[in-house]
């Protein structure tokens, strides 16, 4: 009988994660959806690859996460990880039974979700995990940013690989992007 997973189980889980590559559907805060590929390597580094007809690229890397947008061929956006929800889950180490960092926990009868903030920054946003067990795979994310925006990530099967460490690195992709 599937049952909600347990917070140690989880954290495991995503320490374990430690290089994967899978599908992702996106459905932004406006409703619109992107496809792609997700590339993870942690601690710290992600790399999100959209399909046409988006010509965005999102990576993260060094404490930053850096925005492209091929169609305006500017300089890309750039913000602090560890002012991201996304950064909870990219942590060297993921313990989600810190104090505060959790604020909801539930199953629904298929999925556990977990609602995970900064305990130190809860203004920053958070991020909704959604996770199914038999084994534990992450499914999905909500990211609720610090103005109450949603991003939704679906992701597919993630198959651990080892990835190239050029997937990582921001100033090339800065570079080929000029």
């Amino acid at each position: 009988m599937a049952q909600q997973i347990p917070l140690n189980a989880l954290s495991n889980y995503l320490n374990q994660l430690t290089s994967a590559e899978g599908s992702f559907t996106q459905i932004n805060a406006d409703g619109t959806i992107s496809t792609g590929t997700i590339y993870l390597r942690r601690p710290g580094k992600v790399r999100f690859e959209y399909n046409p007809p988006e010509q965005a690229l999102v990576m993260a890397n060094n404490g930053a996460v850096v925005v492209f947008d091929r169609k305006l061929r500017g300089e890309p956006e750039t913000y602090p990880l560890n002012r991201t929800p996304l950064g909870l889950i990219l942590a060297r180490n993921v313990d989600l039974s810190r104090a505060n960092m959790v604020v909801a926990h539930g199953y629904d009868g298929t999925a556990t979700t977990v609602t995970a903030q900064d305990p130190e920054n809860p203004e920053y946003g958070s991020i909704q995990l959604v996770f199914t067990g038999n084994p534990v795979e992450l499914r999905q994310w909500i990211i609720t940013d610090d103005a109450g925006g949603q991003t939704t990530v679906i992701l597919g099967a993630l198959e651990r690989k080892q990835l190239s460490n050029r997937l990582f690195n921001i100033e090339q992709e800065r570079n080929a992007n000029r």
